[in-house]
């Protein structure tokens, strides 16, 4: 059944950004990956107790154009820009998937007085040799869906499946434009940061790390890091899951709800 999102839309720093919002309660602000191709409907799953706030990145998903984004930096300014735009009545908690745990790592680093819990979902940014994430560049496309979820064909939704042509060139457009932004993202030192650790270690906030035991893009043996180097994080670990979790185990948004409203 189709999420009921509102669409709330803001002049940040010249950038159209949109935010999908669905739910009341105490707001989260999610940070998505570094594609905008699962959607947000996972976030049906929380709204029954808190109000899910899910921006588009600049020159990704709903947002617009954003020539000016040069590196991760002038991401963490866009969503601190954006919270005073928001103007919101409470402390919202912070959630980031993939790339966007990578942003909400530093993010919550940097300001962490601007968040209350934090929620990490199979967080890129680490970049340690033992634990290496999967080269993007080697995956054929018709490999994605079994390196997205263990079960391919919870994946496999989101891909063109051949009997659309608009979709699949639409799809085709969009990775592309998304790929040239998370391009520059990555430029200085790929996806990441090789000093996250000590961002780590500014991240006094309550913290739940969540990861798919099959994950087969970030492996899951990465968490025992960020346990280490997080003050005040406790692990979910969600077996038979791959990189998508929210959208193959639902269930666990369960889970992150307990956390975050305990």
């Amino acid at each position: 059944m189709p999420v009921g999102f509102e669409t709330l839309e803001y002049d940040i720093g010249g950038v159209q950004t949109v935010v999908k919002a669905v739910g009341q309660g105490k707001p989260i602000l999610f940070l998505h990956g570094a594609a905008t191709l699962e959607g947000f409907d996972f976030a049906g799953g929380l709204a029954d107790r808190f109000r899910v706030l899910c921006p588009s990145h600049p020159g990704m998903g709903f947002s617009g154009p954003a020539p000016h984004i040069a590196d991760l930096t002038d991401m963490l300014l866009h969503y601190l820009n954006l919270l005073d735009a928001l103007d919101l009545a409470e402390k919202p908690h912070l959630m980031g998937f993939s790339m966007g745990g990578w942003m909400a790592t530093e993010l919550a680093a940097l300001a962490r007085e601007r968040f209350d819990k934090v929620v990490l979902i199979a967080p890129a940014g680490l970049n340690d040799p033992a634990h290496p994430a999967t080269p993007l560049a080697g995956i054929a496309p018709q490999d994605f869906p079994g390196y997205m979820t263990h079960d391919p064909a919870v994946a496999a939704t989101f891909f063109p499946d051949g009997s659309d042509p608009a979709f699949a060139a639409a799809f085709g457009a969009d990775r592309a434009r998304e790929g040239e932004t998370v391009g520059r993202l990555c430029a200085p030192f790929g996806m990441g940061h090789p000093n996250l650790r000590r961002f780590m270690a500014r991240i006094t906030n309550p913290t739940l790390l969540v990861w798919g035991g099959e994950d087969r893009l970030l492996p899951a043996s990465q968490a025992p890091i960020w346990l280490e180097n997080l003050p005040n994080a406790q692990l979910l670990s969600v077996p038979d899951t791959g990189h998508l979790v929210p959208q193959e185990r639902p269930e666990t948004l369960k889970a992150i709800g307990d956390f975050l409203a305990a």
